[in-house]
């Protein structure tokens, strides 16, 4: 086989003019800087190639020039179908001004339309996008006027609603890696992710184009290891070696062997985040962590929570994951989001949202910047600023709980917090809570219809999404409701029991969340809710080890349910609980006693599907019916069930 090694000159004249062109990258890592430039430097020379489609799933660029704002020149881009535009505000300008044909699509499908582009198929069909901008009853994810295809359809199957985005031929795919042989075959063991690196491979090839690849290093032919291959040579048509400057391992670092997951950093505790408005609302955010649960956090102000994790002690009881594919571990912020420190795992992109679509994230920590009285979100398009929804989208609709962290206001916004209180010193000028979001980036009448939990934390206060809104549930001490909430918003809030945050959120020292994430005492784990006329009886990280385990369950439900002096509904949460075994007999007398005395219809749920096998073995014989997956579908079980005679055993 021939020497596939070629100047980068070389390799940018296998682009043609018309061509449709995909890239690598998320954010600064992974970019193929010197391909890029090779192009635009070309284009620059010759006037060629022309009017080019961009296909990319993540935002590749640092906002100065770096990444896909190089190819920026008038005439070099014709067409856009992108994931994440806030890194590129040339092309985005662009864009928004009808110069190119811009279309904004969620990061997880671009990302999923590569493998079946590869795979010969006609398009992805997703639920993600529906009742968003992206929804063609909307916007159909057009940029401007000058994007006049239909890209993107609103289809049913089997009697439910889809959109179908379409595939497209892909001619030329530029990648990077980190080690070529002269074959071709590429691995990736210095960088930071792997990306859609094969699938892009895959679809350029079987499209008739061809994969052109950026490394650092080249071996001779037949030296690399082939568990180590991530880009076979069989599908590679030319590389090219780049130099230092044109491949930062990000475009905030130039290597850092901890980034690859070949190595742990130590274990050195970081510096905490100093006590401002961003700290304050991680802290808040990080009380909904799922211990023992897996979670996403996005770029900006959650990326504080990751911090606060570290300093409550808590990275070892959540697993933290990046949309790129990166599981376990730290992960970095600023133009090194992405990347991640002492990982236990990164995967393809593809696969990672194949992950999150499936609904396996226990929790998203993700940003707002405008939210209106239904519970919408915009972070995608403000004015004359295109930002892109990224993977905001695939995560946003698919968490099985979501946190929107953000503060109150914006522009000049300066807040003090300490001594368990917090003083706003200079109001922002910017509403961000108003009568309407300029673009729905989540639709929070579709996750109210759903029934997926959603909160909005701010350093002043929190809300949470109900079926008739945004409801006002918490207030930081030291702030006043009228003045610092109710007057600065655009629409008003429901408003009933609103209880004050916790002041250790606003006191410099550590809150001790770790003992209350893990230790919750059965005062708060049993409870009867009014409103509602349900008992909740939250098993969740509890650890049943005796029989005086057991007794103390029975004897908190008794206190909590006796004196209603009627069967009561009752919703049970399995979730990461845990039985030993000599008492599994115990547990199960117990559970026959309060259902003989004191239940009247019963729902239970655990996200793990070995707990519930394991459940359904111990209870099956007692008739109690489904386990289910979440407390959503717990709850409308309940509702579905017959309101005839109550059957102690359901």
């Amino acid at each position: 086989m021939a020497d596939k090694i070629v100047p980068a000159r070389d390799a940018a004249a296998l682009v043609h003019s018309g061509d449709t062109v995909t890239t690598s990258g998320f954010v600064g890592a992974g970019v193929p800087e010197a391909l890029l430039k090779a192009l635009a430097d070309r284009f620059a020379e010759e006037g060629h190639p022309r009017d080019l489609t961009l296909l990319f799933a993540a935002g590749q660029g640092d906002g100065k020039g770096r990444g896909l704002d190089r190819l920026a020149a008038p005439g070099l881009v014709k067409r856009i179908v992108g994931g994440h535009w806030g890194l590129i505000p040339q092309l985005g300008a662009r864009a928004l001004a009808g110069e190119i044909a811009g279309w904004n699509f969620p990061q997880g499908v671009i990302s999923h339309l590569y493998r079946d582009i590869a795979a010969g198929k006609a398009g992805s069909l997703t639920h993600v996008g529906l009742e968003t901008f992206v929804d063609p009853r909307l916007e159909g994810g057009r940029i401007s006027p000058a994007a006049t295809e239909d890209l993107v359809e609103l289809v049913t199957v089997a009697g439910v609603e889809r959109l179908f985005f379409k595939a497209m031929p892909i001619h030329v795919a530029l990648l990077r890696g980190s080690t070529a042989d002269q074959r071709g075959n590429i691995t990736m063991e210095r960088e930071a992710l792997i990306l859609d690196n094969l699938a892009q491979a895959m679809a350029a090839r079987n499209s008739g184009g061809v994969v052109i690849v950026q490394v650092d290093e080249v071996v001779a032919a037949g030296s690399l290891p082939a568990r180590e291959v991530v880009i076979p040579g069989a599908l590679v048509d030319a590389v090219v070696v780049a130099p230092p400057d044109l491949h930062p391992q990000t475009y905030a670092t130039q290597y850092n062997r901890y980034y690859t997951g070949r190595y742990r950093a130590p274990a050195d505790a970081a510096a905490p985040l100093p006590l401002t408005d961003r700290k304050v609302i991680a802290r808040r955010a990080a009380f909904e962590l799922p211990v023992g649960g897996v979670v996403n956090l996005g770029i900006g102000m959650p990326e504080g929570v990751a911090a606060v994790a570290a300093e409550e002690g808590l990275l070892d009881h959540v697993t933290l994951t990046a949309e790129p594919g990166v599981i376990g571990g730290q992960p970095a912020g600023g133009l090194d989001f992405g990347a991640a420190v002492n990982t236990e795992a990164t995967i393809a992109q593809n696969q990672q949202f194949d992950f999150y679509d499936g609904g396996g994230l226990d929790l998203a920590c993700l940003g707002m910047a405008e939210v209106d009285g239904t519970g919408n979100v915009n972070v995608s398009r403000f004015g004359p600023k295109l930002a892109g929804s990224g993977g905001f989208i695939n995560i946003s609709q698919n968490a099985r709980h979501l946190v929107f962290a953000g503060t109150f206001t914006a522009g000049g916004l300066s807040v003090r917090a300490g001594e368990g209180r917090l003083q706003i010193e200079t109001e922002g000028r910017a509403q961000k809570f108003g009568a309407s979001v300029e673009q729905i980036t989540f639709s929070g009448a579709r996750a109210a219809r759903l029934g997926q939990p959603v909160l909005y934390v701010t350093e002043r206060c929190v809300f949470r999404l109900d079926a008739q809104g945004l409801r006002l549930t918490e207030i930081a001490p030291g702030v006043d409701l009228q003045r610092d909430i109710l007057d600065r918003m655009g629409f008003a809030p429901l408003v009933g029991e609103v209880a004050l945050m916790d002041p250790r959120i606003f006191t410099d020292a550590p809150m001790g969340l770790k003992d209350d994430l893990l230790t919750v005492p059965l005062d708060r784990r049993i409870t009867w809710d009014a409103g509602r006329e349900i008992l909740f009886i939250n098993l969740s990280r509890l650890a049943v080890r005796t029989p005086a385990d057991v007794e103390a369950i029975r004897d908190r439900v008794d206190a909590v349910a006796g004196p209603l002096g009627r069967r009561v509904d009752v919703v049970v949460n399995y979730d990461q609980f845990h039985i030993a075994e000599p008492v599994e007999r115990d547990w199960a007398a117990m559970v026959d006693d309060l259902e003989a005395r004191l239940y009247g219809r019963v729902s239970r749920y655990s996200s793990s599907a070995f707990l519930r096998r394991r459940l359904g073995r111990t209870l099956e014989r007692r008739r109690r019916g489904t386990i289910h997956d979440s407390g959503h579908a717990a709850e409308e079980a309940l509702r579905q069930q017959d309101s005839g005679p109550r059957d102690p055993g359901s």
